[in-house]
Parts: structure tokens; C-alpha cells; sequence
């Protein structure tokens, strides 16, 4: 019906208007709403009900999907139909009821220190594009900063005479990140120094903090496809990407005694919930330390 695709474009516009959903975002949930509309053919969207859903459910398991696709469509007309409901459209949400399958927990990689800097030094700062990259990687792992947080990064963001850097993360969230002194001098030789010998151009407020040769603002693949590079050229065993940083930087400080609600701050998590899983990263990583070393555990 041509009256649920039109639901479906309110609901898109309510996502970014409202929500502050990331483009990323906003298409998966689209597409999962639409993939929904085009297996309930004709049928008026406010019209199904719980045993209709049940039955798309037991059709999306037929696919062979992971525990983790599935979830994300049943979230994602969960919250259609919430709009639905929000807008009166609908008496109940019939998707309410249906339970989100429980999803294999998989503890996220990580790197020890040693592996970080065996990283950093491999980066060749003898290029303007080289000491840009070390900066960016140095950062990932002195803050836990998303990919796209540090990539939207902006000058005036930064508040360099207190170590202080201002992002906005999921939903246009704002909080700060702190630096080290040593990451602070680097991000400063940076911008003083290398910044106008990738391109030069008048920095005003607004300005992308990282960019590249054409002077547009670093895109997250390059800065992704920088890693890769590095990480190519020096054989590294394991598989790293930027996120694997902000894994890391999580991992090193609950190893260390920070309280687990302070890395939910620095991390930008809206719930602890995310935040926990770290918590059996650190015990696992204690376990390897005490087999190693504690005389009685291999007795």
C-alpha cells in the first residue's frame, strides 16, 4: 500500500530530525522497515498483528541469518512501530511482545601496550601525511574516540591549555575526551607545523583539525586505509582497526583501577551496560597474567 510507504519516509525523517540517527544508521533501519513492507505485500502496516510479525520472524530464520542480523531487523521495526504508536497511528505495538534473540557475546580484541607502540613506530613521520597518521592513531588510543568522532573533529573543538578536546558522538552527544601532555605537543607540531604542508588554506574555527592533500576534511576510510597500511608493512598477527584502539584504550584503563562509570564517560556510552563487557576483557586478561607468572597455577 502506498500509505506504508509514506509512514516509512516519516518515520526516515523522524530518525534524522529528531532522533540525530547517523546516516549510517537511518539506512539499516530503512532498509529493515522496507525488506518488512515488501513481505506484508498489500496488507496496511497498522493493520498487523503480533502472529503476523511471528510469522516474518519465522521467516527471516529460514535465511540463515546471524543472531546478530536478526536483531538488528527486529529493533529496527520495533522501533517503526513505536513511531507508529507515537503518532497514534496504531492502538498497540504488536512487535512489543516478540523477544530480540539472545546474542553471542564476543569479547572485543584488543592491544596490549607494547603491540600499540609497535604500531606507532612503524607509522613514517618523514611525510606530512606520515606524521598526521601517527597523530591520528596516537589519538584513537589516548582517548577511545570513534573513527568518526575524531574524523568530524573541527578547531574549535580543541582546548589544548587544558589537555581538553570537546566530540560528539551517537545522537550528536557531546562530551570530553582528555589527552596526555606527550599527545598534546604532537597534536601541536601538527597543526603549528605539518598541517600547512599537506594544504595550505586560512584555518578559521570551523576548519577540519585533520585533512587530506585537497584540503577536505579526512574521510574514515583513509584514515582506516592509513592503518591497514601500516599494519601491512610490519606482518602484525592480529587483525586491527581503529576500533580495536578504542577497545584497547577501555581494556587499559579498568586494567589499572579506573571506576567503570569514568570509562563510561570517556567512551561516550549512554548506557553501563556497554560498558561492562570490558570488565570481563580486564578479569580474562588478569587470568592470562596469573598463568603465567603465579607459581601455583600450573601446579
Amino acid at each position: 500500500m502506498s500509505e506504508n510507504k509514506e509512514y516509512l519516509e516519516d518515520f526516515k525523517i523522524y530518525l534524522k530530525s529528531e532522533r540525530n540517527f547517523s546516516n549510517h544508521t537511518i539506512r539499516a533501519y530503512v532498509a529493515d522497515c522496507y525488506t518488512f513492507l515488501l513481505w506484508i505485500r498489500q496488507d496496511d502496516l497498522t493493520k498487523v498483528d503480533s502472529q503476523k510479525f511471528s510469522e516474518y520472524l519465522y521467516f527471516i530464520k529460514q535465511i540463515n541469518y546471524t543472531k546478530t542480523t536478526i536483531a538488528r531487523k527486529i529493533a529496527s521495526i520495533r522501533a517503526f512501530y513505536k513511531f507508529l504508536y507515537r503518532e497514534e497511528l496504531i492502538e498497540y505495538n504488536p512487535v512489543d511482545l516478540i523477544p530480540i534473540p539472545k546474542q553471542d557475546k564476543n569479547l572485543p580484541d584488543f592491544l596490549y601496550e607494547d603491540e600499540v607502540e609497535t604500531i606507532l613506530r612503524a607509522i613514517k613521520i618523514e611525510t606530512p601525511a606520515g606524521y598526521r597518521n601517527r597523530v591520528i592513531l596516537e589519538l584513537l588510543w589516548a582517548t577511545g574516540m570513534r573513527i568518526s568522532e575524531l574524523s568530524g573533529l573541527n578547531y574549535e573543538n580543541l582546548n589544548l591549555e587544558q589537555n581538553e578536546i570537546r566530540v560528539f558522538g551517537k545522537g550528536a552527544k557531546e562530551r570530553i575526551v582528555l589527552i596526555s601532555d606527550k599527545t598534546k605537543d604532537n597534536l601541536i607540531n601538527y597543526i603549528e607545523n605539518v598541517s600547512a604542508l599537506i594544504y595550505k588554506k586560512e584555518i578559521t574555527p570551523s576548519s577540519p583539525l585533520f585533512i587530506n592533500y585537497n584540503g577536505y576534511r579526512l574521510q574514515n576510510q583513509s584514515i582506516r586505509k592509513a592503518l591497514k597500511n601500516c599494519i601491512d608493512s610490519i606482518n602484525f598477527t592480529k587483525k586491527v582497526t581503529p576500533h580495536v584502539f578504542r577497545h584497547s584504550f577501555a581494556t587499559r584503563l579498568l586494567e589499572h583501577g579506573a571506576p567503570l562509570r569514568v570509562v563510561q564517560e570517556l567512551l561516550g556510552h549512554s548506557s553501563i551496560k556497554n560498558t561492562q563487557i570490558y570488565t570481563h576483557v580486564s578479569i580474562q586478561r588478569l587470568q592470562e597474567v596469573y598463568d603465567e607468572t603465579h607459581p601455583r597455577a600450573k601446579a
